[in-house]
């Protein structure tokens, strides 16, 4: 016999599963509290990642402290892409109220995605440029990609009557960033010569093709809606979407998928081989003084 008091807590677990993101978004206190429980989710997977790599892997422990960092960031951005792919393909393939008005229609789950991203790309913004200013480094690539994604997003919070189908499909191009994880560490750890690492490499090219097709879909979606744009979206935050959005698709993503190709058939460790030259030299200057 089912009694009234099971019945209100059966209610209150259907309630509590159907509202999981039922948060008042607009509030800049849950705003904060998700932006800081983003950063520090992926602050905590960089140390988990360190932690566990000091213990399982000999490959890790012989590498430099920028190579460290580096490693522990692919590793987050591996999980931030998960995150994002997700979301990504929720937004194309299921959502139909995105579908309906992709230029203001807004939901709750997507809030959710946009919050914890600006954690993310906090931390990485804080990464570089700490390691920058530690190594005494400076990747202006790098530098530029990172604010446009973190301003990119923030503009959400700025005007935050526009609509979440065209930040989804921008997550959606971190598609990539897993396959570039487990390439980059298979790749250290000296396993670019098995099958995996060369299936996953294809299978990342591939990937890299797909952010391209993704990126003339949202030139598409803008041009479909170009009146709707030109009526609510103010004119900073168009100049700075369009921007991103031309060095991606004209520069970033074909150079990157270019790099990709050529690592392939050449597995070569592009981000540090200038690093690995150099000490490589030194290595062999101090052998020749020995001998």
């Amino acid at each position: 016999m089912i009694t009234s008091v099971d019945q209100m807590n059966s209610v209150h677990k259907v309630d509590t599963s159907e509202n999981i993101f039922d948060m008042n978004y607009f509030s800049w206190n849950v705003r904060c509290i998700l932006i800081a429980a983003g950063f520090l989710f992926y602050f905590t997977v960089f140390i988990l990642s360190h932690g566990l790599c000091l213990v399982l892997s000999v490959t890790y422990c012989t590498l430099p402290a920028k190579e460290k960092v580096f490693w522990n960031l692919a590793v987050t951005r591996g999980v931030f892409g998960i995150q994002s792919m997700v979301a990504g393909l929720w937004a194309l393939l299921k959502d139909s109220e995105l579908h309906a008005d992709k230029i203001l229609g807004q939901r709750n789950w997507c809030w959710f995605n946009i919050l914890i991203a600006i954690g993310f790309f906090m931390l990485e913004n804080a990464a570089l440029h700490g390691s920058n200013a530690i190594f005494k480094t400076f990747d202006v690539a790098l530098a530029v990609h990172h604010f446009f994604a973190i301003s990119g997003f923030a503009t959400n919070l700025i005007w935050d009557n526009i609509g979440h189908y065209l930040p989804m499909m921008i997550l959606l191009l971190e598609m990539s960033t897993p396959f570039t994880c487990i390439s980059w560490i298979l790749l250290k750890a000296g396993f670019s010569h098995i099958l995996l690492w060369k299936l996953n490499q294809w299978l990342m090219i591939h990937l890299f093709h797909c952010r391209m097709i993704l990126t003339y879909h949202i030139w598409w979606v803008c041009w479909q809606n170009l009146e709707m744009i030109k009526l609510h979206v103010p004119v900073p935050q168009a100049v700075l979407f369009f921007s991103g959005l031309f060095l991606l698709t004209f520069i970033i993503n074909p150079h990157w998928k270019r790099k990709k190709t050529m690592q392939l058939f050449n597995p070569v460790d592009w981000n540090f081989a200038k690093e690995n030259s150099k000490r490589a030299n030194g290595e062999m200057k101090i052998l020749k003084k020995t001998i």
